[in-house]
């Protein structure tokens, strides 16, 4: 009997085998293997299973042979990645806004392929996507992939920048202006990932949301700009500074805080920044912060138990955005 055009590829389908079906809990007995290569058009007898498995091991595979009256047969130990981290990455893909929910199932169907299926089927349970809050830009892919390029190659790009109308659609900004910047840097911020670039009309370092990113275009042989401004650029401290990565004009400030918010305050300046005891149940920091609403805004949540105390100026500009809002329940 002619063999089948599978036979010549009998020791991948072993592997896929014992990648999918086997793991610590799960052994394959030399029949099993025979059987399930058999599902694919596969004769095997049990010399040859001896024979492939000695050759997968030699090759640098991990695969162990447990010796048992019942249950024993063999199992692909060494994996790329542990259970414990595939869960992590499931949960992070999961987390991340800035993926869409067909992405985020798409990328968490490939991670459940490098585990067994036993061992999938854990990851599966986990699997809560649904409902979390995703972005709707089905592009963000391809526009992380063309920042990256631009920035290997040191080239600028151009793009269109979005945002929501009342019918819930992305359209262009400003009549569908057409932005041009040098990138440099990606950072996640706010479970947002956002470009860091140098904008030449500004001469200036700006912030973009990605998935607010349309239309973009490698300029290619059009080199970047804004190196010397980025030398000593800190993505962290940028961050840190720039509240929910909205703008403004940039200040160094004193805060005041009831000692019960330290953890607030380390959360969101890191453990470098200075702490000053006022009291027995005061401290005080000086940072520098872009003064926007967002910023008075997360100063207001902290309620009595924050407060700025200088400069006099922004003080000022804190108590008239207080007001206003006061006035709005009017």
């Amino acid at each position: 009997m002619p063999k089948s055009s599978n036979q010549k590829m009998k020791l991948l389908y072993l592997l896929k085998i014992l990648t999918e079906q086997s793991d610590e809990e799960h052994c394959l007995s030399a029949q099993a293997l025979i059987e399930a290569l058999g599902a694919y058009g596969i004769k095997a007898e049990r010399k040859s299973i001896y024979d492939d498995i000695a050759q997968l091991i030699d090759f640098g595979y991990d695969i162990v042979l447990v010796k048992a009256k019942t249950g024993g047969g063999y199992y692909l130990a060494g994996r790329e990645f542990e259970l414990a981290e595939l869960k992590l990455l499931v949960e992070t893909v999961q987390a991340s806004r800035f993926l869409t929910l067909k992405k985020s199932r798409e990328l968490i169907a490939k991670i459940e392929r490098l585990a067994s299926k036993a061992d999938a089927g854990q990851l599966q349970r986990q699997v809560y996507v649904a409902n979390r809050i995703k972005t709707a830009n089905e592009s963000i892919y391809y526009i992380v992939d063309d920042i990256h390029r631009a920035i290997q190659n040191n080239e600028q790009i151009s793009f269109q920048y979005l945002e929501w109308n009342l019918e819930k659609e992305l359209v262009p900004r400003k009549d569908g202006k057409i932005y041009r910047v040098s990138p440099w840097a990606l950072t996640c911020k706010d479970e947002n990932y956002y470009l860091i670039a140098h904008d030449g009309e500004s001469d200036n370092i700006k912030h973009f949301r990605v998935d607010k990113m349309g239309h973009i275009e490698v300029l290619t042989n059009i080199r970047r700009e804004g190196a010397e401004l980025f030398k000593q650029f800190d993505i962290a401290a940028y961050a840190n500074k720039t509240f929910g990565m909205f703008g403004g004009k940039e200040e160094v400030v004193t805060l005041e805080f009831e000692n019960r918010l330290i953890g607030v305050v380390m959360d969101r300046f890191g453990k470098e920044v200075s702490i000053r005891r006022r009291d027995e149940e005061h401290f005080s920091v000086r940072v520098q912060v872009a003064l926007s609403g967002q910023f008075y805004g997360w100063m207001t949540g902290l309620g009595a138990g924050a407060r700025i105390s200088a400069p006099e100026n922004v003080v000022n500009e804190y108590c008239d955005y207080v007001r206003q809002v006061l006035n709005a329940y009017r």
